[in-house]
């Protein structure tokens, strides 16, 4: 039967866990330890608490609400179908295209390192980038199957490279005078630290997809808590190794020059160019997987603001046997990665998904009665994911305006295009 729950909680947490480790770890994990130095680890262990505190309001939600839309579903029946809930949406779904363009630009810079095609690695970079969202919306346009059975395969690929990292390096710290970079006294600010934090938030944001897998999960009301709670702490364990692996093996300097790829050079110090190699393997596997997973969300994501009235009736049409909206996600894909610079792309993407959980945090504050939730842990993290926010946004301000203005233009568009959407809807309605 197609209603019967077929999901497992070791299922459940591998949606999860796979959604976080995706590319976002390669992609980011260079401007994370550029920023925070020392404290990389520290700037790890603070996303993933705003995580998994997000992730108990989540729990309770899937629970009351289980529907593929996941957190499309959430926003509405906390807010109602209104301009504000549909400005939520749309940023969720355009957060999916930034998350597209980070594994993107994540795979083109490591890619030239196995095969440099011109010569000009930043032209390299991005030819591989958009070659590689060609080939997957090739890929989603062929068969869904396909990418699931991708998906299978590249979690444990990735995860049995990552967790080999971790193993191997954490024998190669013994004596590695970069290990004392770790010390307090190379720690900045706690402010910076925070921020470091945030512009690497996306690499933890995937648990969210435990959600759309909830009306499947087998035993619910135990097991969609689990799932949530597990995936988030195996993976902020897996992160704090593999940053204190990275800031303790690589001087600083070297963890700069390296930033796009610096997850490969850190495998040189234990195991040469070999290492160097499988690391970047396992990146290019990650990141193609995750975009090709994520195309396939994207996808759904616009259909079911559509079917809900919240983005025009034409994004539930077909295309090729596919929504017109993963035509629509590759394209847009395809124009932020080859105009942003990596840094715009990561933090646009934290500022899209604090302000999306910010919003299902208080959805959970408000629906607390309904739902069993906490209030005071439901408003703390509510209040956590918009500190963390204006954290960052403090950052840019002072770093980089340009990155500000991005992500200020990106979410006032998504907003205003649902006012003037809900207008004309009205005004043809009358």
């Amino acid at each position: 039967m197609a209603d019967k729950k077929t999901v497992g909680l070791r299922e459940a947490v591998s949606i999860g866990v796979g959604g976080m480790v995706g590319g976002g770890i390669f992609a980011v994990l260079g401007l994370a330890a550029d920023l925070a130095q020392g404290g990389t680890p520290v700037a790890f262990l603070f996303a993933g608490l705003i995580a998994l505190m997000t992730s108990y309001s989540y729990a309770h939600l899937s629970k009351a609400y289980p529907d593929r839309g996941g957190t499309v579903r959430f926003i509405n029946e906390g807010f109602g179908r209104g301009v504000f809930s549909g400005g939520v949406n749309n940023l969720l779904w355009v957060s999916y295209v930034i998350m597209l363009s980070l594994y993107a630009s994540a795979f083109g810079s490591y890619a030239p390192n196995l095969i440099p095609i011109t010569g000009d690695k930043a032209l390299d970079q991005h030819l591989f980038a958009s070659a590689i969202i060609l080939l997957a919306t090739g890929i989603n346009y062929y068969s869904i199957k396909v990418v699931s059975a991708i998906e299978s395969y590249a979690v444990v690929i990735k995860l049995v490279i990552l967790l080999g990292f971790v193993g191997i390096g954490a024998v190669g710290l013994v004596g590695n005078p970069s290990l004392s970079q770790l010390s307090l006294g190379n720690w900045p600010s706690p402010l910076t630290l925070v921020t470091a934090g945030m512009i690497i938030f996306v690499a933890y944001e995937g648990f969210e997809l435990i959600a759309n897998a909830a009306p499947d999960i087998k035993s619910p009301e135990k097991n969609v808590p689990r799932a949530y709670y597990i995936a988030v702490i195996f993976v902020i364990a897996l992160y704090l190794a593999i940053a204190v692996i990275t800031v303790g093996s690589l001087p600083f300097k070297q963890i700069s020059d390296a930033q796009d790829y610096v997850l490969a050079e850190a495998a040189k110090p234990m195991l040469g160019q070999a290492g160097f190699t499988i690391i970047t393997v396992a990146a290019l596997i990650s990141t193609f997987s995750a975009i090709n997973a994520s195309l396939y969300g994207g996808s759904r994501v616009s259909y079911e603001i559509a079917e809900d009235d919240e983005l025009p009736h034409e994004f539930t049409s077909q295309f090729w046997n596919q929504p017109i909206g993963l035509l629509v996600t590759a394209a847009l894909t395809l124009l932020l990665v080859n105009t942003l610079e990596l840094e715009s792309i990561s933090s646009t993407g934290s500022i899209g998904f604090l302000l999306i959980f910010a919003a299902v945090n208080m959805v959970g504050f408000r629906k607390a009665a309904e739902i069993g939730c906490s209030r005071i842990v439901a408003a703390m993290s509510a209040f956590l994911c918009l500190a963390a926010l204006a954290a960052l946004l403090v950052h840019n301000f002072q770093t980089s305006k340009l990155n500000l203005i991005i992500a200020a233009a990106t979410v006032a568009t998504c907003f205003a295009c649902e006012y003037v959407y809900k207008r004309f809807k009205s005004g043809a309605g009358s």
